[in-house]
């Protein structure tokens, strides 16, 4: 008999990279601030209609579309601002892919200012133009609470936006670096689909 027959080359197909430890990390973030949103989103509805005084949501409250349209498109953005990076990991064009990336990124900045911009606003005309505050009534107290939990996480993700923005804009962030920045990019996607179930229950189902 031959001596210990040589290891079976691994399948072509089996080559299957493991998830890096930072997007475990930012998946479970995400599975523990979704329970969170979810105890605020049952008790928005738990007390939607619930109030013994005005104003109400019908009353004061207007659909921002225009802000859902922002938020929602710097999804896109980010999409195509991660796709850039990681073409410019693989092909020779790489100045060009990192210029895109660049403006990509800094869109998707924007477009979240602009929605941080819009909600400033909404709570400006809401309390002083309304007078709709957290201690007015339980509709001011669960609405504040629940939108501005999720615009807490708009900011939290904006600050990080930009100090990637700045890395890239000083020629500090490279293609190397493309799986840290797919781990910013699944918290801001993450922002954006806690926004269309906010969207929803605030400004449909709570109207």
């Amino acid at each position: 008999m031959s001596a210990l027959a040589a290891p079976a080359p691994p399948h072509a197909g089996s080559d299957r990279r493991a998830p890096s430890r930072g997007i475990v990390a930012m998946l479970a973030v995400i599975v523990a601030e979704s329970a969170i949103f979810a105890i605020f989103v049952v008790a928005y509805v738990f007390y939607i209609g619930k109030s013994l005084s005005g104003p109400t949501p019908r009353q004061v409250l207007e659909i921002p579309y225009f802000n859902t349209v922002c938020l929602l498109s710097s999804s896109i953005t980010i999409w195509l601002a991660e796709r850039s990076l990681k073409r410019a990991s693989t092909r020779s064009a790489t100045r060009s892919a990192m210029r895109a990336f660049t403006a990509w990124w800094a869109c998707t900045a924007l477009l979240g200012a602009i929605f941080l911009a819009g909600t400033a606003l909404e709570w400006r005309k809401l309390i002083y133009q309304d007078g709709l505050t957290v201690r007015t009534n339980l509709f001011g107290t669960t609405f504040y609470s629940l939108v501005g939990l999720h615009a807490s996480h708009v900011i939290i993700g904006l600050i990080m936006l930009s100090f990637v923005l700045i890395f890239a804009l000083t020629g500090k962030l490279h293609p190397q670096h493309r799986h840290r920045v797919e781990v910013l990019a699944l918290y801001w996607h993450f922002v954006d689909a806690v926004w269309v179930v906010v969207f929803t229950v605030v400004y449909v189902i709570g109207r």
